[in-house]
């Protein structure tokens, strides 16, 4: 062997030293955990196992002990749009549910019974897909999560209201709301929670049935001149009846214009028109005769024509009268009344009383003249306004006898 031999005490000094120094090692490294202030709790300490445990021994974080339910179940279809969904916890609160169709339209709803219970605030829509997440807390402020998905019920029998007035119209301060569905409702009040409206400047407006197939809207008085009104159908989804839905989701609006009552006096035989509270003209007129008075009350004008037909038959009056080009033509009633233009009535106008039962103006045949009374005033109306009519010898019209609720107090409008 070449080289020197390495003696025993050479070797026995070394070990000793190495072991000196891992001792130093080891103090230095005890010196340094305890003045760092150890690791975080995620890092583990005590057994050091790994496995996320506390010096205690006992996990960090434990399983929720709140249970969330969700109704109707995940992937249930043909499931009805009212009364069905429904979110719970047990051994837990509720703190967030959110439920959303496909194109991100969220349902509003809320969490009730001290968080043990979410529901919607309104109905579903039909034929739809909905997501629902649900979140709730147990006591110790630990969380659990559930989700699911369901299908709304296609309608197989539908409903639709037809309504006025039409969207983008401007119309009289008398102008209600008014709705005939294509069919019976039976269910009232779900239909009417599912139409709202928001009116600019704010006012009050409440809805009356007339029927089961009509319902109107207005405020308690006339509406406010320059009133903007959106009227919004959440129809699409209502059982107006059972087994027959609504379909329509829409938003209607309209303007109200200038304020215009004309009061039609049948003692004088005169019409006053005021236009924002001030008399704008005086008109003579003529009304029904005995047998056919003229309805007292206040009547709105639903529908404006330049020229029609009057046949007698179409009112029960028989063979009385067809006169097949009644100029300047507003109508006040459904049953047959309307203010127009007269041009056979001699000297009836302010004079004495000889229609049917409508208000007439002077007018000259054809209705090309004007400046006759019946033309000035059908050129200053529009639908919704206000027509008044007072000392005549009948009842006042019946409040469904066209637009006319107003003829109804607000305490029996509300009821």
């Amino acid at each position: 062997m070449n080289g020197r031999p390495i003696s025993g005490a050479s070797v026995g000094a070394r070990t000793h030293r190495s072991k000196g120094v891992l001792a130093l090692l080891g103090v230095l490294l005890l010196a340094v955990t305890a003045c760092g202030g150890g690791g975080s709790s995620d890092q583990g300490s005590g057994s050091g196992d790994g496995k996320g445990k506390g010096s205690s021994g006992t996990a960090d974080t434990k399983v929720s002990q709140a249970v969330v339910t969700i109704a109707p179940k995940d992937g249930a279809a043909d499931v009805k749009t009212s009364g069905a969904l429904k979110v719970t916890a047990a051994k837990g609160k509720l703190t967030e549910v959110a439920v959303e169709d496909t194109k991100g339209n969220a349902v509003k709803g809320s969490i009730t019974d001290g968080g043990a219970t979410w529901t919607p605030s309104t109905h579903l829509a039909a034929a739809t897909k909905y997501k629902v997440h649900a979140v709730a807390k147990d006591s110790s402020g630990r969380e659990a999560a559930e989700e699911a998905a369901f299908t709304t019920l296609t309608p197989k029998n539908t409903f639709v209201g037809i309504y006025t007035p039409e969207d983008g119209s401007k119309v009289g301060v008398g102008m209600p709301f008014s709705i005939h569905f294509t069919r019976g409702i039976t269910h009232p009040d779900d239909v009417k929670k599912a139409i709202t409206f928001k009116t600019e400047p704010a006012v009050d407006v409440e809805g009356h049935w007339f029927g089961n197939d009509r319902l109107d809207f207005r405020p308690e008085n006339y509406w406010q001149a320059g009133t903007k009104v959106t009227v919004t159908f959440d129809l699409d989804g209502v059982e107006g009846r059972p087994g027959v839905y609504g379909k329509q989701a829409r938003t209607v609006k309209f303007t109200i214009g200038r304020s215009q009552v004309s009061t039609v006096d049948a003692k004088t035989h005169k019409m006053v028109v005021r236009r924002d509270g001030k008399v704008l003209k005086t008109i003579p007129i003529t009304t029904g005769k005995p047998g056919y008075e003229t309805w007292n009350g206040q009547m709105v004008i639903s529908e404006r024509l330049k020229v029609t037909r009057m046949n007698g038959e179409t009112v029960g009056y028989g063979g009385e009268y067809d006169i097949k080009d009644v100029p300047h033509a507003q109508r006040l009633t459904n049953s047959g009344t309307f203010i127009h233009g007269n041009y056979w009535g001699g000297g009836a106008f302010g004079n004495f009383n000889a229609s049917h039962g409508c208000v007439g103006l002077r007018d000259v045949r054809g209705g090309y003249d004007g400046k006759v009374p019946a033309a000035w005033f059908f050129d200053n109306s529009m639908i919704g306004d206000v027509v008044v009519v007072k000392h005549s010898h009948d009842k006042t019209v019946a409040p469904d006898n066209g637009l006319n609720g107003w003829n109804m107090s607000w305490s029996d409008w509300i009821k």
